[in-house]
């Protein structure tokens, strides 16, 4: 069954009040007394709809590297001494001391109600389309977009908590609601195979310019890709990205240029999370602020005394991971700063997002949900375990090898590639939320367990961060267990409805 606040979430929304950043789309009269039933009848009110939906992508992305990037090796936090008050949330996280809370207290993203409330939006429309007297055309775009986004949230769901609760109607009446339990994670794949299948068959392959960030054939193929390599089903991901990749798209030739927001939605682009700074329109990219380093007073960000917020902070380890001369670390992180007595602080940061935005605190970035880039490389990783490394294989590899100023490989045995292909994904993807999921995937429960722990090790004996150093860890650290693999249901859902069940070991 769903928590309190995420059936709140479905009454109101049922009104419906669906939000951009900026100000509310129902240009009406008296926009209080709108219901479902008046709303959702011209193709204005299901594109004023859909905005909203594409609003709660802005705030799912501006939050995920919690659990996609902070809760793996690739990030860690600028330790704060003084002020400990993030220690049962963001910092359980870092530091896998995770318990049935922690989603709940104020610093971390509570990711399961986040996602529950964005899918409640989306049952809505999807519950309003056929009754609504519009071209079958426009219905299955609006369809295709909205099961695309669904599939893309289920997707998410399942890899980090396994058995969700599957709710696929609006709902109307609370007492309905309380009917819902957790469903097997292979019945959650069956939905999301349908609804990226449809999303497939539905989108078309481009769309105009007042429609860019909206989903296309291209970012439903390679959803479909991914979805497909989580279950090692890799026939078919090879089929669904050799079908991305005829479909006109390429990489830059300047890795930078990729993560530049005066060269948004680029060739390389199949799908990028719009935001829009330098103005106060509410849509922002504000995350990069909470990735600079604490106390840097506009040495980092560079704006008078503006410092950031200290989390998402690269660790040693992906730094010393980077090849020499490889393009892409200076791009993608800095290992310090020069602070504004010209001194040299060793504390790292992510760099792919710093670019200069003329208003404090109204960054111009987009965020980079999937790139042709990836799409390479899962290909290559795909037709490696189907056939074992092939001249194809290698061409996919060294292409981004190429563009990031290393030499091309060849040669490598059939778990040489494989390695070596996670160890690319790790350094072209790295901040963009994928570290997390594919060590799951590419790892053994026990396995990732034992990786972990001994990433664990390094950290605890030589802190990212110098004030790390100066309070001992406490017991349980950095000790990561198997059933940490999956996250806990947030406690308020068991108290509110017993049919939904823990995550076992919580």
């Amino acid at each position: 069954m769903m928590m309190k606040n995420i059936i709140k979430a479905i009454i109101i929304l049922s009104t419906p009040v669906l939000l951009s950043c900026g100000n509310s789309f129902l240009d009406k009269n008296d926009p209080t007394r709108l219901n479902s039933g008046s709303f959702y009848q011209t193709e204005t009110h299901f594109l004023q709809a859909m905005s909203g939906v594409y609003s709660q992508l802005q705030d799912y992305t501006s939050n995920a590297w919690q659990y996609c990037e902070f809760i793996s090796d690739n990030t860690t936090l600028h330790f704060n001494t003084g002020d400990r008050g993030q220690a049962p949330g963001l910092e359980a996280l870092e530091y896998w001391q995770i318990n049935t809370t922690t989603l709940e207290q104020i610093g971390p993203y509570n990711i399961y109600a986040g996602i529950f409330g964005y899918l409640a939006n989306i049952n809505i429309i999807l519950s309003k389309l056929p009754a609504a007297d519009l071209s079958e055309s426009f219905k299955n775009n609006v369809e295709a977009q909205m099961k695309f986004m669904r599939a893309y949230y289920y997707f998410q769901l399942v890899q980090l908590f396994g058995d969700v609760i599957i709710v696929t109607e609006q709902i109307t009446n609370p007492d309905d609601a309380w009917d819902y339990s957790r469903s097997p994670a292979a019945e959650v794949y069956q939905l999301i195979d349908s609804d990226i299948k449809f999303a497939v068959d539905m989108l078309p392959a481009t769309v105009s310019n007042t429609n860019i960030g909206r989903p296309t054939k291209g970012a439903a193929l390679a959803l479909q890709g991914r979805i497909f390599l989580v279950r090692k089903q890799y026939s078919d991901a090879v089929n669904a990205f050799r079908q991305v990749t005829q479909l006109g798209y390429s990489i830059l030739p300047d890795y930078a240029q990729v993560f530049d927001p005066t060269n948004k939605n680029h060739k390389e682009s199949v799908m990028e999370v719009q935001f829009q700074g330098n103005n106060d329109l509410g849509e922002y990219s504000g995350f990069i602020y909470r990735f600079y380093p604490r106390e840097s007073y506009g040495a980092v960000i560079p704006f008078t005394g503006r410092s950031g917020e200290g989390w998402n902070i690269p660790t040693l380890d992906i730094i010393g991971d980077y090849e020499d001369g490889d393009l892409r670390k200076d791009v993608s992180l800095k290992e310090g700063y020069t602070n504004n007595s010209d001194v040299w602080v060793p504390v790292p940061f992510i760099n792919k997002y710093n670019h200069p935005h003329s208003i404090e605190g109204r960054p111009n970035d987009n965020w980079p949900l999937i790139r042709y880039a990836e799409v390479l490389l899962s290909l290559a990783e795909a037709i490696n375990e189907v056939e074992g490394p092939t001249g194809e294989t290698f061409d996919l590899l060294n292409q981004i090898r190429t563009r990031a100023g290393l030499q091309p490989v060849s040669g490598l045995s059939k778990d040489d590639f494989r390695k070596k292909v996670l160890h690319e994904r790790r350094i072209e993807l790295a901040f963009e939320n994928h570290r997390w999921f594919d060590l799951k995937r590419t790892m053994s429960n026990s396995e990732l367990v034992a990786f972990l722990n001994e990433h664990g090790r390094k950290e605890m004996n030589k802190p990212t961060t110098p004030e790390r150093a100066s309070m001992p860890f406490v017991a349980g650290d950095y000790e990561f267990v198997e059933y940490e693999l999956l996250l806990p249901i947030p406690s308020r859902e068991i108290r509110l409805n017993p049919l939904v069940k823990q995550t076992p070991g919580y």
